[in-house]
Parts: C-alpha cells; sequence; structure tokens
C-alpha cells in the first residue's frame, strides 16, 4: 500500500526532479503495472531513488537511447507502461525516429519524460539546453505534450499520465524553482489553471515560467495594470477555452516560456487565436538561438525570458 504522496510548501524552492524520484517511489508503491527504462543518467533526471529502493523496477539501457524507445515499444505491446527518462536532448532529437515510429505511430502507450530543458539546465551549456523539445513533440500525431510548473504540480501530472493511454511527453525541471500550487488540485490534462485573475492583458505561461508570470503581475500591479495569470502546463491539448476567455476579456495575451518562441507554447497560441479570436500577441521566450553555460538564475535575463521580459510584453500590449 503506498504512503501518502508528500507535497512541499507554495514558495518553497524545489526542483522538479527532486518530485520526479518522490512521485516515482509513490507510484512504485501504488501499482505495479510500469517500469522505468533508464538511459545511465537516474541520478540527473533525479530517478535515483526509484533505482535505490525498487531496482526491480528500473531496467537499465546504458547511453543507448535508441534502443531503449524501440523497447519501450514493445513492453507497452505486452501491457506493461514503460516510463522512458532521459534527457531531453537525447530523448526527443537522438531518439527521435523510434519515438514516432515505434511508439507515436502505432500509438503504444509509453510515457516520455525528459529532464534538461531551456535555460533551467543552467551549467550543463548549449547542447543540453534543450530549446526545441516543445515544437518537436507536439508535431507528432496524437501525442500529450505537459509542462509541468513546479514540483508539486509535477507529481500530481505524472500521476495523470500514467492514466491516460497512447504517447505522453512531459518535461521534468534540473534546477530549483519557485512553488506555487499547493498540491491539492488534480492535474486534468487539456486543462490550464487561473493563478491570478486580471482584466487588462492575460499571461499564459508554462514550466519556469510560471512562478515569473506571478512576479511580472506582481509588479504590474503595483502600477494599476491587472493581468490574468494562467498556468497552461497542458501544451497538446490546449485548454481553448481559456484561451478565448482571455482573449475576449484583456486587450492581448503574452506567452511565457522556456524555449524557443518557434514552434512552442506561444506558437500553439498564436495557431489557435489566429483562427478563433485574433488578438494581440506577445511571445516571451528564447529568440532562434542556442543557449550557453552559467547559472539558471543568471541565463533567463541573459536569453530575456526573465520576469522583466514578461513585464515588457505586457507593457507593449497595452500600449499597442
Amino acid at each position: 500500500m503506498a504512503s501518502e504522496l508528500s507535497f512541499w510548501s507554495v514558495g518553497e524552492e524545489v526542483s522538479v526532479r527532486e518530485a520526479f524520484g518522490r512521485v516515482l517511489v509513490h507510484q512504485a508503491q501504488a501499482r505495479t503495472d510500469w517500469m522505468l527504462l533508464d538511459a545511465d543518467v537516474a541520478g540527473g533526471t533525479g530517478a535515483k531513488p526509484l533505482v535505490q529502493n525498487y531496482p526491480d523496477r528500473v531496467v537499465q539501457f546504458g547511453i543507448a537511447e535508441q534502443n531503449m524507445m524501440a523497447a519501450a515499444g514493445g513492453m507497452a505491446d505486452v501491457g506493461l507502461i514503460p516510463v522512458v527518462s532521459t534527457f531531453a536532448a537525447f530523448g526527443c532529437m537522438r531518439a527521435h525516429e523510434q519515438f514516432r515510429t515505434a511508439i507515436a505511430y502505432p500509438y503504444r502507450n509509453v510515457k516520455l519524460c525528459c529532464s534538461h530543458v531551456g535555460m533551467d539546465v543552467g551549467p550543463d551549456g548549449a547542447t543540453a539546453q534543450m530549446l526545441e523539445d516543445l515544437a518537436i513533440m507536439r508535431a507528432i500525431p496524437g501525442v500529450t505534450v505537459v509542462s509541468p510548473a513546479d514540483a508539486n504540480e509535477f507529481m500530481n501530472a505524472f500521476i495523470a499520465i500514467l492514466d491516460r493511454k497512447g504517447p505522453v511527453y512531459m518535461r521534468i525541471g534540473r534546477s530549483p524553482t519557485r512553488v506555487v500550487t499547493d498540491g491539492s488540485k488534480l492535474f486534468e490534462i487539456g486543462k490550464s489553471t487561473c493563478l491570478k485573475e486580471g482584466s487588462d492583458v492575460a499571461v499564459v505561461a508554462t514550466g519556469v515560467m510560471t512562478p515569473r508570470a506571478l512576479d511580472a503581475a506582481k509588479r504590474l500591479a503595483e502600477d494599476g495594470v491587472s493581468v490574468r495569470v494562467i498556468n497552461m502546463s497542458s501544451i497538446k491539448p490546449l485548454d481553448q477555452e481559456a484561451l478565448l476567455e482571455a482573449a475576449s476579456q484583456t486587450t492581448g495575451v503574452v506567452t511565457a516560456e522556456d524555449h524557443s518562441v518557434v514552434g512552442g507554447l506561444g506558437g500553439a497560441v498564436a495557431e489557435f487565436l489566429s483562427q478563433h479570436y485574433p488578438t494581440k500577441i506577445k511571445c516571451v521566450g528564447v529568440h532562434d538561438r542556442f543557449g550557453k553555460s552559467g547559472e539558471h538564475t543568471d541565463l533567463p535575463t541573459a536569453f530575456g525570458i526573465d520576469a522583466a521580459a514578461i513585464v515588457k510584453a505586457c507593457r507593449e500590449i497595452i500600449s499597442g
């Protein structure tokens, strides 16, 4: 029998990969229908607690991500739920063909959970800072794409994706980020959460950008600007109803993501609203460039994805 899942307090600084380790152990106690597939990076992804406490629930593939992905498809065919875990650069790019052909095309029940995404990676540098994963994975037919805001939401999201049939891609953050959800709300794929009501401009954020969006809203409130903050953890499917409300009830929409502005959350929101409710849109993200090594606290400012960048985009929406 599984012990009660323990959540962190709002305001704590916790990495999502720490939550990955905690929820893996919890779900190993709760159910026996899944296995973790690891590519010799359990220490980096946060999966080490499962390896240490439930080694029989882990299959180690070494540095052979393409083989691991193909094997996951076979395991899914015999009724297991493979949870495939590696760095995003390897899971989304090195093993892309195997994920697309052996998992997504036959719609196999595999969950790909990848760490080392965006500027959140910090000093590991440009080759590990995956800024293209949301674009790559949401373009594959039938794949659910999830990007939780914090450690608490990640654990609820992990439980939800285990229950969802079909291929899923979910981001795991590497560096500590502020907890902004209390864990009491069950995760619903395809639904967003409004963390702050507002009527002047709407910020649609995902992942580590959600706490920054709340910081930006606080700064703007000091100048009398009312900002709606929407945590869009489900990238595919999108919460279209929430987007229509945001577009129709505010001056415009700002998207915020630790990802390239090409093809990620901003692209998804713009694609939908341009067809269903055209409005002013500004996309805060990395502008068509690779990252570089640096502290995760400094890189957001250097690459224009900090709270100040969100504030600037909101002001441009309102004044434009």
